[in-house]
């Protein structure tokens, strides 16, 4: 294209939110219509990258590089492959959503809160593109400033306490992350991502490398035993905030595999794919049996999360298990990924539906509700669909994902594909335990009978996000296709030895 595609998409929402906050609170209307419009252009303007991208090729395509730092030889470098471009297309798919979800609900400095998801949308997308490690560090710590203001100001009563946990662990596991990148350059004079990729490294190297990264992604997943962060900021954050947080942020560590640990360090992947494995099972069967015993909706969902993330992370390095890479490993890192993306279109729904709930009740407690369907016939079609989704009901986004890693795992090994399948069973069990309770029996009490239906702004949100999660499941193939070239290239670089 002869226009640069991405810098626009970063810091269009950047320079908006800058914009509203110069607006200020005392003209929330103007601050609101200026933050809409710009997130909506902004997902415009990201549809050409899937209309002009080329299936065809594992090529980086939409490239932008220009120096930056060249006496360190950092370069400000842009491009998206069939990995990134469709987490840069949830991303701009879903900020509009969660600024309309706020658009009546914000009342404590709305300017602010506005453009903190503005600020946090440009960066995001940052992550995504850059082709430069250390572009990519500065958008991955970038991001973390908006999203501790969002939990921080307009979170919940232990707002403090979940903002600090979450940026010490993100934090901390970040450092692992500099020092790699900055050990690596010191080796190969590069910051550039392909030639950390290509850089010669030994076994003792891979590992150690593989250690420091795996410390920054495992957190930010989260999987085992570093999740704890993850239920007190969402059971905190505002809507909002828990929508960004599971349907974007969360991806960021899955997406740091498969850009980073597994190209660079492709011996050490292999040698120490029994750990990552180990790891996703514990956090699919053990985390999924704690979200059977939660009492909040949000605390239930965001376990529900971590649960579905161990699904990626095992579709990822399962492949190392299989005799030979082929159809079965191509299947698994598919499911991975498709499954990043349906757990962004689910999980933000669900949230968005606990947040109509909160809105009126001001409860996230189940044993607050009950009989909701009486009183609010639309909503509970829409959470009966997405709890349907969360639990991979055939037909919606959730099943698909799901499907290809159970299906490449028993490639590997059928204990594994078995132990995988069980979320099925333990999903279905936590999610419609919730959705009955919530949802179906006798009316709760006279809050309940008392509470109105979806209006049309909550109508839209959920009503667009229901036709995604239907969409993909019945035709997963536009997603699948335009990442088929980039995972074939993957598979061949992760599984060939750099010893």
């Amino acid at each position: 294209m002869d226009w640069p595609i991405l810098s626009i998409l970063i810091w269009l929402p950047i320079a908006a939110g800058i914009v509203v906050l110069a607006i200020g609170s005392e003209r929330a209307v103007l601050g609101k219509q200026v933050a809409l419009g710009a997130s909506v252009l902004t997902f415009v303007l990201s549809v050409p990258l899937y209309t002009d991208f080329d299936t065809s090729t594992a090529a980086l395509q939409f490239v932008e590089q220009v120096p930056w730092i060249e006496r360190f030889n950092v370069f400000y470098h842009l491009g998206v492959d069939g990995i990134s471009m469709p987490l840069i297309l949830l991303t701009t798919f879903l900020t509009p959503l969660v600024v309309i979800a706020g658009w009546e609900v914000i009342k404590l400095r709305p300017a602010q809160y506005f453009a903190s998801f503005l600020l946090l949308e440009g960066m995001m997308i940052g992550v995504f593109a850059a082709v430069d490690g250390l572009l990519f560090y500065i958008f991955w710590e970038a991001m973390l400033v908006p999203m501790f203001i969002i939990i921080g100001i307009w979170g919940g009563e232990r707002r403090i306490y979940a903002t600090m946990k979450f940026f010490l662990y993100t934090f901390f596991g970040s450092v692992f992350m500099l020092v790699a990148l900055i050990y690596m350059y010191l080796k190969g004079g590069s910051y550039s991502i392909p030639d950390l990729h290509a850089l010669p490294l030994s076994m003792q190297e891979q590992t150690l490398i593989f250690l420091a990264f795996l410390i920054a992604f495992a957190v930010k997943v989260p999987m085992w035993p570093v999740h704890t962060w993850l239920p007190d900021a969402h059971v905190e954050a505002p809507t909002g905030g828990s929508v960004i947080l599971a349907a974007i942020l969360l991806k960021m560590g899955g997406y740091g595999f498969v850009r980073f640990s597994m190209p660079i360090a492709p011996d050490a992947s292999d040698a120490l794919s029994w750990l990552m494995i180990a790891l996703s099972l514990i956090a699919i069967v053990y985390i999924a049996v704690v979200a059977l015993v939660q009492q909040d909706m949000k605390k239930l969902i965001a376990y529900s999360s971590i649960a579905h993330m161990g699904f990626v992370t095992l579709g990822f390095f399962v492949i190392y298990e299989m005799a030979t890479s082929g159809d079965g490993a191509l299947f698994a890192l598919q499911g991975g990924m498709v499954q990043m993306i349906s757990h962004g279109l689910v999980s933000g729904a669900l949230f968005l539906c606990v947040g109509v709930l909160y809105d009126r009740m001001h409860t996230r407690e189940i044993s607050a509700y009950g009989g909701v369907a009486n009183s609010m016939p639309k909503f509970a079609a829409f959470m009966v669909l997405f709890a349907m989704a969360n639990v991979g009901l055939p037909g919606t986004s959730g099943f698909v994902g799901e499907f290809f890693v159970i299906l490449g795992s028993y490639q590997a090994n059928f204990w594994l594909a078995f132990c995988a399948a069980t979320i099925l069973v333990l999903g279905a069990a936590y999610t419609l335990w919730m959705v009955r309770r919530v949802v179906y029996g006798e009316v709760g009490n006279e809050h309940v009978a008392a509470m109105p239906d979806v209006d049309r702004r909550e109508f839209f949100i959920l009503g667009v996000l229901a036709v995604s999660v239907l969409l993909l499941g019945v035709w997963p193939a536009p997603l699948v296709d335009v990442m088929d070239a980039t995972l074939t290239n993957l598979l061949e670089q992760v599984t060939r030895s750099k010893l």
